[in-house]
């Protein structure tokens, strides 16, 4: 009995101070941006302004037209940047053109 007590408080004891799973996705700015330039050939494709809490963050989105990847990255004030996402498939939206003249 005393064994399983044991093993069962040492796995939530574990669980409880383990790092959020979010924190192993966040650095420095300059380093991520160097990662996914060189190990995944993304460059930056748009991005923008988002206020969240109180307080503005840089939205980017970087894709990478050989391999079809993308990742959406989300930059601090303090300089801390997080990837919130990442996928395959990328693609570019093509806006609908209308010609110009009279409709027939």
């Amino acid at each position: 009995m005393f064994k399983r007590l044991f093993g069962i408080s040492l796995a939530f004891g574990m669980a409880a101070t383990a790092p959020p799973a979010l924190a192993q996705t966040c650095a420095q700015r300059d380093h991520i941006i160097t990662k996914l330039q060189d190990s995944y050939s993304e460059e930056l494709a748009f991005g923008g302004l988002q206020k969240s809490r109180n307080t503005q963050s840089v939205m980017e989105v970087w894709t990478s037209k050989e391999t079809g990847s993308y990742t959406v990255l989300v930059t601090q004030p303090n300089g801390i940047s997080c990837i919130v996402a990442v996928g395959t498939d990328f693609f570019e939206a093509v806006p609908k053109i209308t010609p110009d003249g009279i409709p027939s």
